[in-house]
């Protein structure tokens, strides 16, 4: 019996850290309406500043227990002054924009910050001694509980009291809350948004810098942990709702037990678990667990596509380029040859992603589960049944198009961010499969030394790589100027007008996921024939944000904005890595740059400044 109530202590620890991290982002999207994909960056600052504290910059700090309190809470500040920089840099000038832009800015802050903490701090772990006086256990039954552990239990009730006495008692908070329900009403009203929004940022980024402060007495500080934590405060917060507190707080104590007795139960599928959760209770209730429907959206002013007609000179350039660069493949060198097969893979992945995103207005945070079963499909094909390439291919295509047939009806009864957040968990079941499955796919360890393209092959394959590739931009640009190019448009614009028309709006809808999932398939079989080996990273959160950047950075409604994105993302990202230590700072920097100064993407870009010089003409 001891063990069970241990167990649920444990669950209770988690679910501490969980909710202070959710919270913070539960306030932030409230307020700003923004994604913070960074926010598990706050969290390791915290820990990796306060760590070092209490290792090597104040080592004398770590005997006496108010001194450990205040790194604690010199890490946390440090977040909390990140935050606020980040508001005045980065959330300020992308307010106005659609919600992927700033997920995509914030993305590459995290990038910067990983590579700032890595040139500042190195790359070990932080060892940081226990706590000074909760050092030991205590007894219950014949089991121990660390007394931290019970500490930080507490803390998470205690920060929840405290928000809540602070939203609901003080004006500062009637205010928070005003805004999150109708922050345009708020601004009518003669409340200046900016410092609201400031000091709510601060105080989210400094509770997820509390949040991985407090976890130096059980566990080190790395710079792995950012992505970790992030994944799991995303499940929690839209499990809890969308700007809910409460809702984050119940959340957070369901998925610490399943964590907790996961571990115990299903070892092998303590991931999965944790995923399947969040999508069971999404589908019981699309809006979380106290959340509220979404009311109509605003009305977006939505980008005319730039497909053929409108670029018909642009794309006999691309043509002709096209070609120029399918007979010169075969002169460079094999370095350049694997990053050209990169682009291209990536390109018809940012396509499958685009299509979907432009036409039907379904954004995936979890794209890469298509792409990853795809690659797996291949792998496992090719050493259970001696697949060749072709067939590898094609069993990637019809097992991530099989995904997408059992997922559609369960995506169709969400919107928005339940929507993305919905396919995240997918994608993470599939990652975490791919993971703990060790003795069908080989855990972290893979599989490798696929035979699927014979040295003599390389050069067929790539020339049928850049075939499919021209093809999916062809096809592409078909469907935008097709019937039903035009009916998902008209449904993704004014979906009750177009039902009211007689267009079957879902329909349409399932059939673009459906071919987009397809595709993403297709390209995660090539990746698997390129590279000879599979790992878990082809289904990981890093690899959605990888389509969703190619997509935003070449443009969401331009035919070349994949190609455009892919060669920035694949290419750019390539070089910087030959030739700088620090290669992943710089990219996110210019990510950065790029959705705060040309949202629209790269194509959206140039067509601004062509317009203002026939302006000026």
């Amino acid at each position: 019996m001891s063990f069970w109530f241990i167990q649920c202590l444990n669950g209770l620890s988690h679910a501490s850290t969980l909710f202070m991290m959710a919270a913070g982002l539960t306030l932030v999207f409230g307020v700003t309406r923004i994604v913070n994909f960074a926010h598990g960056s706050f969290y390791m600052l915290g820990a990796m500043v306060a760590g070092h504290l209490l290792t090597q910059w104040a080592p004398s700090w770590s005997e006496q227990a108010h001194l450990y309190v205040l790194a604690m809470l010199a890490g946390a500040f440090l977040a909390a002054l990140l935050g606020a920089a980040t508001e005045w840099c980065l959330f300020r000038p992308l307010r106005a924009s659609p919600p992927l832009y700033p997920l995509v800015a914030t993305f590459g802050l995290s990038l910067v910050v990983h590579d700032v903490l890595l040139a500042w701090m190195g790359p070990a772990e932080v060892f940081a001694p226990r706590f000074p006086g909760l050092k030991g256990s205590m007894q219950i039954g014949e089991d121990f509980f660390p007394l931290w552990q019970l500490v930080t239990l507490l803390l998470g009730p205690l920060v929840w009291l405290s928000l809540h006495l602070l939203l609901t008692q003080t004006r500062w908070g009637r205010q928070v809350r005003a805004a999150t329900q109708d922050r345009e009403m708020l601004d009518a009203l003669g409340v200046n948004p900016a410092p609201l929004m400031m000091g709510v940022v601060v105080l989210g980024c400094g509770l997820a810098g509390l949040a991985g402060a407090l976890q130096l007495p059980r566990e080190p500080a790395n710079l792995q942990m950012d992505l970790q934590m992030v994944v799991e405060t995303f499940v929690v917060v839209v499990m809890g709702g969308l700007g809910s507190i409460s809702g984050a707080f119940f959340a957070a104590v369901l998925i610490g037990c399943v964590h907790a007795f996961g571990i115990y139960l299903f070892p092998q599928a303590t991931l999965v678990l944790i995923f399947l959760t969040m999508a069971m209770v999404l589908a019981w209730r699309p809006q979380g667990l106290m959340g509220e429907l979404p009311g109509a959206a605003p009305r977006e002013e939505v980008t005319t596509f730039q497909g053929w007609t409108s670029h018909r000179v642009l794309f006999m350039a691309t043509g002709l380029a096209w070609l120029v660069l399918s007979v010169g493949m075969t002169w460079v060198d094999e370095y350049t040859q694997h990053v050209l097969e990169d682009v291209f893979i990536m390109m018809l992945f940012g396509i499958s992603l685009q299509a979907m995103m432009a036409l039907s207005g379904w954004v995936s945070f979890g794209h890469a589960a298509y792409f990853g079963l795809g690659a797996y499909a291949a792998a496992l094909g090719h050493v259970h049944w001696s697949f060749n390439a072709w067939q590898a291919a094609l069993g990637g295509m019809v097992c991530a198009g099989a995904a997408a047939y059992a997922m559609s009806g369960l995506l169709q009864r969400s919107a928005g961010v339940y929507l993305a957040m919905l396919s995240l968990a997918f994608a993470q079941m599939v990652w975490a499969g791919a993971s703990q499955w060790i003795s069908l796919t080989g855990g972290d360890n893979g599989l490798i030394g696929l035979q699927l393209l014979p040295n003599a092959s390389r050069t067929v394959f790539q020339w049928t790589l850049i075939t499919l590739s021209a093809l999916a931009l062809l096809g592409l640009a078909r469907l935008v100027r097709s019937s039903m190019g035009a009916a998902l448009q008209a449904g993704r614009d004014a979906p009750l007008r177009a039902m009211a028309s007689g267009l079957q709006v879902r329909t349409l809808n399932n059939r673009v996921f459906l071919l987009s999932a397809i595709v993403a398939g297709l390209a995660g079989s090539l990746w698997a024939i390129s590279k000879g080996a599979v790992f878990p990273s082809v289904a990981s959160v890093a690899k959605s944000v990888d389509a969703l950047m190619i997509v935003l950075l070449g443009g969401v409604h331009h035919v070349l904005g994949a190609l455009s994105g892919s060669a920035f993302l694949v290419g750019v990202g390539s070089e910087m890595g030959r030739h700088f230590e620090y290669w992943r700072g710089f990219l996110g920097l210019l990510i950065m740059l790029l959705m705060v100064f040309a949202p629209e993407g790269i194509w959206g870009w140039r067509r601004r400044q062509l317009q203002r010089l026939g302006d000026k003409a």
